[in-house]
């Protein structure tokens, strides 16, 4: 039995108990954003390769069916995962960072009761996007669309994961990985910051006076969707920026708002929300399955790391 003046425990956001702060859910982010990046690569590929077909250039692609076609025919199933090393090398770090980050920042801005509120949910949201734009997201993302870009030359030039980024460094030096940083950490702080708050306020919404009130996986995953749609039609615009600026054509933009610029100019409006289908159907799976897998596996840890 606790004492009577013992402090209440904090409660973790994720899963509801208490959990070691970011000791825990740095292997726990890790994990499921390993396993969710397998799950959801294809989408993943098939909206990177929508968002670098150009109008100015006769489209190669009528639609997300016509890319998936013309991807089997040429390069087979596997054709659709095409850059899935340098996404999966860099998801689990990515999930780690971003989890770890949050965790360790909302410990400190959590009431007596162990509550996180939306607004403060959005912040720590929004420093763990940060700081994983800048850590793991930028190079990882830099190399990725390169990869993809490189499938639709007649003639590609990597053959691997690590021979990509030897080359990559070999002729644009180790800048050649951080192309797009300001679109990436846009993209990944609004990103975290918009699915943190919506995922926070639903949690609250959910447990209503009792913060230790379980989640079921099933409401999670729900949850965990809506966030990720709301994620999705709120900085798609900045993805699409962020895409360009890692393309193999990165050097026809000057800077970030060229390229808005340029691309408002050519292409019109529209053209920031190109891949919001195929993006869209991965947010949700993608946002649904980490945080599913993150509260099963920190109820594990719990199990074994007991923190009481």
């Amino acid at each position: 039995m606790a004492a009577p003046n013992s402090p209440p425990r904090r409660v973790s956001p994720a899963a509801g108990e208490g959990v070691p702060g970011a000791a825990c859910a740095v292997p726990a982010g890790g994990l499921a954003g390993g396993i969710e990046i397998c799950i959801t690569f294809p989408t993943e590929y098939v909206k990177t390769q929508l968002q670098l077909d150009e109008r100015s250039h006769p489209p190669r692609f009528r639609g997300i069916g016509d890319c998936v076609r013309q991807t089997v025919r040429s390069h087979g199933v596997l054709g659709l995962y095409r850059g899935l090393s340098s996404l999966l090398y860099g998801s689990i770090p990515k999930a780690a960072v971003r989890f770890g980050m949050f965790e360790f920042l909302s410990n400190h801005m959590r009431d007596a009761q162990g509550r996180l509120d939306s607004t403060r949910g959005l912040l720590c949201g929004l420093g763990a996007g940060v700081a994983e734009a800048v850590v793991v997201v930028c190079p990882m993302e830099t190399v990725k669309v390169k990869f993809i870009h490189d499938q639709s030359s007649p003639n590609p030039k990597y053959r691997g994961f690590f021979h990509g980024v030897r080359e990559i460094v070999r002729e644009q030096g180790l800048k050649g990985t951080y192309q797009g940083l300001t679109a990436t950490v846009l993209k990944q702080g609004s990103n975290q910051a918009i699915r943190f708050f919506v995922m926070t306020s639903l949690r609250n919404w959910y447990r209503g006076d009792n913060p230790n009130k379980p989640m079921n996986p099933l409401v999670t995953g729900v949850f965990g969707a809506i966030a990720g749609a709301a994620s999705v039609f709120g900085n798609t615009p900045i993805d699409v920026i962020k895409t360009r600026m890692q393309g193999l054509e990165a050097h026809k933009y000057r800077n970030t708002l060229d390229c808005t610029l340029q691309i408002l100019r050519k292409e019109g409006p529209k053209a920031f929300y190109k891949g919001t289908i195929p993006r869209l159907g991965r947010v949700c799976l993608d946002v649904a399955i980490v945080f599913v897998i993150y509260d099963e596996v920190v109820k594990i840890l719990n199990k074994v790391w007991k923190t009481d």
